[in-house]
């Protein structure tokens, strides 16, 4: 059984990527220094979210998250919508985490085109699909390694850049932009934090520990809110460092073309081999990610398959009966063809999207927990609702717009395989 220190670290080695890889130079560019207050947001948001998603948890463990709660707290159509979601928005966290990959690896190489950098990210998707379909998945072992590597790596970054620019008197310059003074200021401080809010979301694992963790009613409400709250630090830790060492404008721009921002930034401290240090940790954590995510992902599909929500042949398993083959190839041709977008900034907010709605749905579903099961007040997963849904609509419009068309789209597809489930029955009878 996990304890708390070991619930910790798995949440850790399920947030720790591509957030802070990239995701931080995405909300410069949109924010600029308003990042840091944006990142606090994000936080109290993902920790609203994250006591609900535990509650429903520790009071109903059930496989399949809010995809299984929505069917049982709300609506057959709400828990569709929730799996929906929460397959588009994984499988677009995943598109940026190999993005990324390909980005910090090719930028290492001495750049290279776009095109390029898709197909680097494409292969890295068929890299990990083969290690999924082999059976294999991150141990704990392997886990503790790359949340160690990271964590080390990333405060690595955090005391050369604070030296860098200690040397260059820059430190501390952007604070007064930190403070958002007019509507259009306003409106990038909540766009950045609905992107920021994407790069804490690995805390649901941990609200899938309770039946592998001691006491799950105490440790995984603490096992949240620490983890939340190291990961808060660490992120205005990098954030922070990057802004004073280099500045806004320069640290915003690292995201343009090759996406690989943190070894970018550290090319220009005053240590050698720093970008080296930087770009090792970048690919462990966001080749984990990737193979975090396609796991999650399949199984999720799986149990849509098998539900009728989606066709069954995504619930198929191989003949040892341990890896479903089809979910997996389906969801890594989905993650595949976000890659051909080629762009980090566009998935991202893709996945803020999806990922808000997803979680707006866990609140509901926590607000039908009855009384002797609820752990916390209603207010937190009010508060939560309230947050996510406001978020989701600060994205590009053009973004939510497609958002709202993919919900259409799925709630179209699930009236047709509810008709087609029902003719099949009929007719076996």
């Amino acid at each position: 059984m996990v304890g708390l220190p070991g619930a910790v670290v798995i949440g850790l080695g399920s947030i720790l990527g591509t957030g802070v890889f990239v995701s931080l130079a995405i909300a410069a560019d949109v924010a600029g220094a308003m990042i840091l207050p944006a990142l606090v947001l994000a936080a109290l948001v993902a920790l609203c979210n994250g006591l609900s998603s535990a509650q429903l948890a520790a009071a109903h463990p059930m496989a399949g998250g809010t995809y299984a709660y929505g069917y049982r707290f709300l609506h057959p159509v709400a828990g569709f919508t929730a799996g929906w979601m929460f397959l588009w928005a994984k499988s677009a966290s995943a598109a940026t985490a190999a993005l990324g990959f390909a980005g910090y690896v090719l930028h290492l190489a001495g750049g290279a085109s776009g095109t390029l950098n898709t197909l680097v990210a494409i292969g890295s998707v068929a890299l990990i699909t083969v290690i999924v379909l082999s059976g294999l998945r991150r141990t704990t072992v392997v886990n503790t390694v790359i949340v160690g590597i990271t964590v080390l790596v990333l405060l690595f970054f955090v005391v050369a850049g604070t030296v860098h620019a200690a040397g260059t008197g820059a430190a501390g310059g952007f604070l007064e932009n930190a403070i958002p003074r007019d509507w259009n200021s306003t409106h990038a401080l909540m766009h950045a934090t609905a992107l920021l809010f994407v790069a804490y979301t690995g805390y649901g694992r941990i609200a899938t520990l309770g039946e592998e963790v001691r006491e799950p009613r105490r440790v995984i409400p603490i096992a949240v809110l620490v983890t939340l709250g190291v990961t808060l630090v660490l992120y205005l830790a990098v954030a922070g460092t990057a802004l004073a060492a280099v500045g806004e404008a320069t640290f915003a721009a690292t995201v343009q073309g090759n996406a690989a921002p943190l070894e970018i930034v550290a090319s220009m401290f005053d240590v050698p081999g720093a970008r080296w240090v930087l770009a090792v940790g970048a690919v462990a954590a966001m080749l984990g990610v990737l193979l975090n995510l396609l796991f999650g992902l399949s199984r999720v599909l799986v149990a849509m398959g098998r539900q009728g929500d989606m066709p069954q042949a995504t619930a198929r398993l191989n003949a040892s009966r341990t890896t479903p083959v089809v979910a997996v190839l389906v969801n890594a041709a989905v993650i595949a063809g976000l890659c051909l977008v080629g762009d980090v900034k566009l998935t991202w907010s893709f996945s803020a999207f999806t990922v808000l709605v997803y979680y707006a749905l866990t609140n509901l579903a926590a607000l039908r927990i009855d009384a002797p099961h609820r752990l916390y007040p209603k207010w937190i997963a009010v508060a939560g609702l309230i947050g996510c849904l406001g978020l989701a609509f600060w994205v590009q419009p053009a973004v939510w717009l497609a958002g709202l068309g993919l919900v259409a789209a799925g709630l179209l597809w699930h009236m047709i395989a509810r008709r087609l489930m029902h003719t099949n029955e009929r007719t076996a009878v």
